[in-house]
């Protein structure tokens, strides 16, 4: 296409890339209860993040006395965990988990 001409064509670009189908799932099953679940707190990187998930933390342990907190702490921004090379140790601790929260200190 000339584009020094004004013909009143122009060239139309999908903004859709081709991608390779991913089947879906459905999401977790929800827990009926907590107590006795390990319950595990992702927080980023960010300072407000700690702040927000110590108070998360003891919310949930005054109110699930018997549960396991277990935390996982992401130092990078903007990436996802696993494509950091902590992907394993993450993955580790996700298999370990029952339910999780997750904190961003915004």
């Amino acid at each position: 296409m000339n584009t020094g001409e004004l013909n009143g064509q122009y060239e139309v670009i999908s903004p859709w890339a081709e991608v390779d189908p991913v089947p879906l799932r459905g999401i977790s099953p929800r827990l009926t209860e907590l107590p006795d679940k390990k319950i595990g707190i992702f927080r980023n990187f960010k300072p407000a993040a700690e702040e927000i998930a110590v108070t998360i933390e003891g919310m949930l342990k005054e109110r699930f006395p018997a549960a396991e907190i277990s935390w996982y702490h992401s130092n990078g921004p903007n990436v996802l965990e696993t494509e950091t090379e902590h992907k394993a140790e993450f993955e580790d601790w996700v298999k370990g988990i029952d339910a999780a929260v997750t904190v961003i200190g915004d």
